[in-house]
């Protein structure tokens, strides 16, 4: 028989609806059965117990909220009835030990990648090109018009064949026809350079007119980019009076590697005289670039050389029981084998400080994580926010009434193992095992941080359909629950809806999407946003972003 609910630690006083149920149905519970007082839709919870005015809800085995309307034992949680609370949290109270999960499945595999004088191993192998400043944006396209179809880059788009028909009809007379829909093809032109999978073309709205801190830190972020494995090397567009200044560029690139040796273009505008010599000359140079890094293949390289982002987005009340914990072991597997992991979206952190705090290898590291918590905190309150508005209405509609109760789950991506450093926006990952960074919790601003600071593969979990990706780290979507997966098969790469069925469990899950991140490491699979050409890049400027 189908489990109908669950209470995911002993502690809690609710359960997760893990179907629909209806008001007068019984659960069964190990100390008798509960009444349902209400419907109680899929993903959201139930009382286990009488709740009174300030009473703690726990969930996860910590606190999640704080109830404000009394709540009858098998009654219904809601944004009426409960609010946001959650523990304080401080010092390093205790030695964490850990035991990884076995590895033997694994201990003879390796995936394919681009190695990188430094060490790193990419997983693809893109060129960038990319403006210092918004004004070159423009300058950007021109050259992005020029090249991705001659080389063969392009993506087929098939909305052109349905505008075509559409204006056939109005210029026949015709009001209403029939058309079958043509999806995005996933047929790739022949490239002219075939051992580089691409050329991205990053724009943005920074580089000046903001603060010089903001001109820094997209300068730590665009370094993080032309320094990540995933890249041959880069051209870069100035326009020469902007904050963000090419020799600010360079210093980061010092920081990450001083032995730097990617080839690295850098045109400025208002020294190179018109925008025709400027585009001739950063298109001819880019080119014969290009043939360089084409000369590049794969290569055989130990799972130690994954670096993986761990990333939450659209997420429902079953994130944090099926997906994020598959991502969990994911993480663990990839830390048991030396390799790294990134747990970033800080405001998604809230609630579970003290346990990141107690993994963490170290004092130093702990109170790294606190400051940037605290700081991070207080920088929303200061403005009237904080993160108790975390969650969107989506988040709250599926489930996810309190941050804390999004946190919580959202923190399952890190898995168990050790803290072994945590770094501010624009710093790049040096530690094998977990590292904690310091992003929004807005997907996008995460993901194109996640990539800034050198992961080769990132890992995306949503409830309810979420279609971002990055331009040069490959973004595997995955789905909490089987009804998404088959209802948007097109931006879904792994569904982990078994773990809610019970037909598989969280480690059975997490080997398998293990070896699907393989074959994508590997190039002999591209992933759903890669393949409807899903290039999305927002810098964050440190402001309050939840």
């Amino acid at each position: 028989m189908k489990i109908k609910s669950l209470q995911i630690d002993p502690s809690d006083n609710v359960q997760v609806a893990l179907q629909d149920l209806e008001k007068g149905e019984s659960i069964e519970m190990k100390d008798g059965m509960i009444l349902l007082q209400e419907d109680i839709p899929a993903k959201h919870k139930f009382a286990l117990k009488d709740l009174e005015i300030g009473n703690s809800v726990i969930m996860y085995g910590v606190l999640v909220g704080k109830v404000t309307k009394p709540i009858q034992k098998g009654g219904l949680l809601t944004t009426q009835n409960i609010k946001h609370d959650s523990a304080q949290y401080g010092r390093k109270k205790t030695n964490y030990t850990w035991n990884p999960p076995s590895l033997d499945r694994f201990k003879d595999k390796t995936f394919d990648g681009f190695h990188r004088s430094d060490g790193q191993v990419g997983t693809a192998n893109y060129w960038l090109v990319i403006p210092l400043v918004f004004c070159e944006n423009r300058n950007v396209e021109v050259i992005r018009n020029a090249f991705s179809e001659e080389l063969g880059y392009a993506k087929p788009n098939p909305f052109k064949k349905l505008v075509q028909g559409l204006r056939q009809q109005y210029q026949g007379g015709k009001k209403e026809t029939e058309f079958t829909f043509e999806t995005f093809s996933t047929i790739k032109s022949q490239r002219l350079f075939p051992h580089v999978d691409g050329i991205k073309f990053l724009t943005h709205q920074g580089g000046c007119g903001g603060t010089r801190q903001d001109a820094e830190a997209l300068c730590a972020l665009l370094a993080g980019y032309i320094h990540n494995p995933n890249v041959a090397g880069a051209t870069v567009l100035s326009l020469g009076c902007q904050h963000a200044q090419a020799a600010i560029l360079k210093e980061k690139l010092n920081q990450f590697n001083p032995n730097f040796d990617k080839p690295l273009f850098i045109f400025e505008q208002q020294k190179e005289g018109t925008e025709s010599e400027l585009l001739a000359k950063a298109i001819e140079k880019t080119f014969w670039a290009l043939s360089e890094a084409n000369q590049s293949e794969r290569k055989p390289a130990p799972l130690s050389k994954l670096c993986i982002g761990l990333e939450c987005g659209g997420s429902d009340g079953f994130s944090g029981i099926s997906a994020n914990p598959v991502l969990g072991h994911v993480s663990d597997l990839v830390v048991g084998f030396g390799g790294k992991a990134v747990l970033s979206e800080f405001p998604e952190l809230c609630g579970v400080e003290q346990n990141l705090i107690d993994r963490c290898v170290d004092d130093q590291t702990a109170s790294r994580f606190t400051e940037l918590m605290r700081a991070y905190a207080y920088a929303a309150e200061k403005v009237g926010s904080g993160f108790d508005m975390n969650p969107s209405p989506g988040n709250i509609k599926d489930g996810l009434i309190t941050d804390a109760i999004k946190s919580c789950g959202a923190a399952k991506k890190g898995g168990t193992s050790p803290v072994t450093d945590v770094l501010d926006y624009g710093e790049y990952v040096k530690k094998p095992g977990l590292s904690l960074l310091c992003t929004p919790g807005n997907d996008v601003e995460s993901t194109t941080a996640m990539a800034g600071s050198g992961c080769n593969i990132i890992l995306f979990t949503t409830g309810l359909g979420t279609p971002t990706g990055n331009p040069i780290t490959p973004v595997i979507k995955v789905s909490t629950n089987q009804q998404l997966a088959k209802r948007m098969p097109d931006i879904i790469d792994f569904d982990s809806g078994a773990v809610i069925s019970g037909d598989k469990t969280i480690e059975e899950m997490g080997k398998e999407l293990l070896e699907e991140i393989i074959l994508i490491a590997s190039g002999k699979k591209s992933t759903k946003a890669m393949d409807l050409g899903q290039d999305d890049f927002i810098p964050w400027k440190r402001g309050v972003s939840l």
